[in-house]
């Protein structure tokens, strides 16, 4: 036995604990206990349940996220891509009314055209990051501009309105559930559920973590890097799109704001995670605690009214540059 394996069970127990592992998770629980303390209303099943169907949609799409910054890439276009994919959905269900009528139909081939969409959108910016070999950061700032400027002029400046009564047969997506819980919350859970089995359990997660850790190394080992670049921002936009499908069915409409700052959202809740910001490493759990950390920061300043909810915006950016440099101090100090 060596002197420093019979000396480490004396070390104090909070020095033996993983801060950056349980950071995320005490910061989370704080927030309970802050918001139960400022507000009696902060834990009622209404509350709890509008704070967590409020939260699925930026869950999904940072799930997708995860991988992306995974490998080592970043996606500034998911907000506007969200507005141009509710646009189209819109556009393609109001189209098919006169022709088919107010029918589930309608709703499932709007579906349809919202997947499709969202993993065209992801898969294009893949093509130009992978193939054209243009920086993810440029790539994406432009289809960031490229989509929002196409939702607008969809919607002529104004805004895209699913029809009445066809909202109505929609409704239930986004308001009803099973047992009590929404429909949101149900497929956040289980994109959660299965992007953390991805991500530890499937080779396409380790080649993720791999190519974001080195490329060079990553080719070396045989992955196919471009595909695995490649598939990471298909995967976003295929759930930009599954997002933006349980996002209609709440207003039944779009414009040039929908998804407004969602990009930030997605990505702070992503760092605050662990996900490591310039790649090689990411979990998905930390992802959804990251969620729903941002979720409580605005829901407790909502319900205490400490600042505008106008700051929301401001206290994110904020955090997400905290987190960046708590992580490259404790690289540092490694």
């Amino acid at each position: 036995m060596t002197e420093a394996t019979a000396t480490a069970p004396d070390r104090p127990l909070w020095k033996r604990l993983n801060f950056h592992v349980l950071g995320p998770l005490l910061a989370l629980i704080a927030l309970i206990v802050l918001g139960a303390s400022l507000n009696p209303n902060f834990l009622s099943y209404a509350n709890v349940t509008n704070v967590l169907a409020r939260s699925a949609f930026i869950g999904i799409i940072a799930v997708g996220m995860t991988f992306v910054i995974t490998a080592g890439g970043i996606d500034l276009s998911v907000g506007s891509m969200a507005a141009f994919v509710a646009g189209v959905m819109i556009l393609a269900m109001n189209a098919l009314v006169p022709a088919m009528g107010i029918s589930v139909w309608v709703i499932v081939i709007g579906i349809g055209v919202a997947a499709f969409t969202g993993l065209a959108a992801g898969l294009l910016n893949g093509l130009l990051i992978a193939k054209m070999r243009i920086e993810a950061f440029i790539v994406t700032l432009g289809a960031m501009g490229i989509y929002r400027s196409l939702v607008t002029w969809l919607a002529d400046g104004g805004t895209l309105s699913l029809d009445f009564e066809l909202r109505g047969l929609y409704r239930p997506v986004y308001y009803d559930g099973l047992f009590g819980i929404a429909w949101p919350i149900i497929v956040f859970a289980l994109v959660a559920i299965l992007g953390e089995l991805a991500m530890r359990h499937t080779a396409f997660g380790r080649h993720c973590a791999a190519l974001g850790a080195s490329e060079q190394v990553a080719r070396y080992s045989a992955v196919k890097v471009d595909r695995a670049r490649i598939m990471t921002y298909a995967l976003l936009g295929l759930l930009v799109g599954l997002a933006t499908i349980m996002y209609v069915p709440r207003l039944g409409s779009a414009s040039g704001s929908t998804g407004v700052l969602w990009e930030l959202e997605a990505i702070a809740a992503v760092i605050i995670g662990g996900t490591v910001l310039k790649g090689g490493f990411g979990r998905v759990w930390g992802t959804v605690t990251g969620v729903l950390i941002l979720s409580l920061i605005d829901n407790i300043l909502n319900l205490a009214s400490i600042v505008s909810p106008y700051l929301n915006g401001a206290i994110q950016g904020v955090i997400v540059i905290l987190a960046v440099v708590l992580q490259r101090e404790r690289k540092s100090a490694d």
